[in-house]
């Protein structure tokens, strides 16, 4: 276990189709705040042996779409240690991206990465 400041995980996962809800298969931002929750869990579970509980945000950006046929990266940073509660920073980008135009199938590495979500969030561990 590493209860440390600045300790990091990340996640991957690919957006499926059956996410688009809007026009231009775009994603709601809720998808990126699921994200956050997952990767929150593994932190916790890696620094204090528990899933914890997610107590809320205190700043939330949508920076950029989510579209179906993303891949999209979700880190967590841990950034202050409370007796029981966690701080994170979280961010949330598109590492690979669906190219529709050259081919059903078709898609990008996306380099840089585009930033779509940031967010600060408390967490309590037991």
């Amino acid at each position: 276990m590493s209860l440390t400041e600045g300790f990091t995980v990340t996640h991957r996962r690919y957006v499926p189709h059956s996410h688009a809800h809007y026009g231009g298969n775009l994603v709601d931002g809720a998808y990126g705040l699921g994200l956050f929750g997952d990767v929150a869990t593994e932190l916790l579970i890696r620094t204090d042996a528990d899933e914890g509980l997610f107590a809320g945000y205190s700043n939330v950006e949508f920076v950029a779409p989510i579209q179906a046929g993303d891949v999209i990266e979700a880190t967590a940073t841990l950034v202050r240690v409370g007796t029981r509660s966690r701080e994170i920073d979280f961010e949330a980008r598109v590492v690979c991206r669906s190219a529709p135009h050259r081919g059903p199938s078709a898609a990008d590495v996306v380099e840089p990465p585009i930033v779509v979500t940031r967010a600060r969030g408390t967490v309590v561990a037991p």
